[in-house]
């Protein structure tokens, strides 16, 4: 197991050094190419360090209503024509909004790296906010609100639980935005959004494929570097005050079944090299959750029977503060507050006895398995540059994370879990599922622009 660890590592580190270059134009647009020469095909990928967080009430959902209008033409492309011509060079193109960032990308053949540049520069500065545009395109939002969150019960649950998470962190607002202000949202709101942030000064452009960063640097240079930067506005520091007690909520709603979820605060990276906790906790959502042997699991679907299913979630990497999460549906005949008892006994236990060197190991193996097969996906790859840029914490710190996972020692899991899975850092939210009323359940998906 230490062996193959060790190739894995290695190898994960070969990876995330290997072949990325990066330049910063005299406008501020930072250009950063990961070269990976196995297929003819490349992405490219525009991130704006700009996302709900640093939306301001009243005016929440105003980026991703902003990412929806991003595709309805400039002053040169009609509306329609940027998805028109990706899609006639045999690409494929979509956005996303998040808490933390807006991103753009399009996944062609490597010679159409040309006309995906002018394309995404182009609608940079010379977007076209017309209000008959934005009048169609908040319904679409409204009713993409209505499909995905009120109409959707975890998603419901999620957003409510995350309104009581947070008493003054932006996480609190849901990144679609709240129904009342999309009602009262205007097209100037759209376009101060887009003043403000869409800048090269304020953006990464990541690309990744089939490349030469010589070419693509020069590429960017002819359609980006000519766009001016901006001053940008000040950001303000949000910090969550401590909790003191554990927060509990019900959210009803129609449903075929009851949801669990427990959230925690949790830090998370902030200084790579030298923080461990974060490291730590990401290890003890391994230990607990994301595969067959992993403990709630096997403690509490195949030998206990209580819950149907049960996993435990956290994202070390973020702009803003962490959670660790538990979540878990009750098995048929057992009722929350038994199954609440059974996530308490696993942590107890957790903290009681420890994590052995043995379960660690295979949890560090997984999880290094799991980055080696990530590294197969050139989008996967540029995902995770164009993040790490969009957090602060710069894609160099990849291979230094992955280093510092394989460091972590069972001790180190035992104090985190002591130290964070507590009550007075806790907040329980339970789905009391309704009756469906003979509603069909309409699909639901992630925050990716549909049209």
């Amino acid at each position: 197991m230490r062996i193959y660890c060790v190739a894995l590592l290695i190898l994960l580190s070969q990876q995330a050094r290997a072949e990325v270059f990066e330049q910063t134009l005299a406008n501020g647009l930072r250009v950063i190419v990961k070269e990976d020469h196995r297929a003819p095909v490349l992405v490219q990928q525009i991130w704006y360090k700009a996302g709900s967080m640093d939306e301001s009430t009243g005016k929440t959902g105003v980026a991703h209503v902003l990412e929806h209008m991003m595709f309805k033409g400039t002053r040169t492309v009609p509306a329609g024509e940027f998805s028109r011509r990706i899609a006639a060079a045999g690409g494929r193109e979509n956005a996303f909004t998040s808490s933390d960032y807006t991103a753009y990308f399009q996944q062609l053949d490597k010679s159409r790296l040309p006309l995906a540049m002018k394309l995404e520069s182009d609608r940079m500065h010379n977007l076209n906010l017309s209000e008959a545009e934005f009048s169609k395109e908040i319904k679409v939002v409204m009713e993409e609100r209505r499909m995905r969150t009120d109409d959707d019960p975890h998603a419901l649950l999620q957003e409510k639980m995350m309104g009581l998470v947070y008493l003054e962190h932006p996480y609190q607002h849901p990144v679609i935005g709240w129904m009342s202000d999309l009602e009262s949202l205007k097209v100037n709101d759209a376009r101060a959004w887009y003043k403000q942030w869409y800048a090269p000064n304020n953006a990464t452009l990541v690309i990744a494929g089939d490349v030469r960063a010589a070419e693509v640097f020069a590429l960017a240079q002819r359609y980006y570097g000519g766009i001016p930067k901006q001053v940008l506005p000040a950001r303000r520091h949000y910090t969550e005050p401590a909790q003191l007690g554990i927060k509990r909520m019900v959210v009803k709603a129609p449903a075929e079944l009851p949801l669990l979820v427990m959230s925690f605060h949790a830090p998370n990276i902030a200084d790579p090299q030298q923080d461990w906790k974060p490291y730590a906790l990401e290890m003890l959502a391994g230990v607990l959750s994301g595969n067959d042997s992993a403990r709630l699991n096997k403690h509490l679907v195949r030998e206990q029977q209580i819950a149907s299913s049960a996993g435990a979630g956290y994202d070390s990497t973020s702009r803003g503060p962490g959670l660790f999460t538990l979540e878990a549906v009750p098995s048929k005949g057992a009722t929350v507050g038994e199954l609440e008892a059974a996530l308490r006994g696993e942590i107890a236990a957790l903290v009681r006895d420890g994590v052995s060197e043995q379960e660690l190991k295979r949890v560090k193996a997984q999880v290094l398995a799991g980055e080696v097969y990530k590294l197969d996906s050139v989008f996967y790859q540029a995902m995770q540059i164009g993040q790490m840029e969009s957090i602060g914490l710069g894609y160099k710190a990849i291979p230094l994370m992955l280093e510092k996972l394989q460091e972590v020692t069972a001790d180190q899991v035992n104090l985190v879990a002591h130290e964070f899975l507590q009550d007075d850092n806790l907040t329980i939210a339970v789905l009391d599922p309704q009756p469906l009323s003979g509603k069909v359940s309409r699909q639901t998906g992630d925050s990716t622009h549909v049209r």
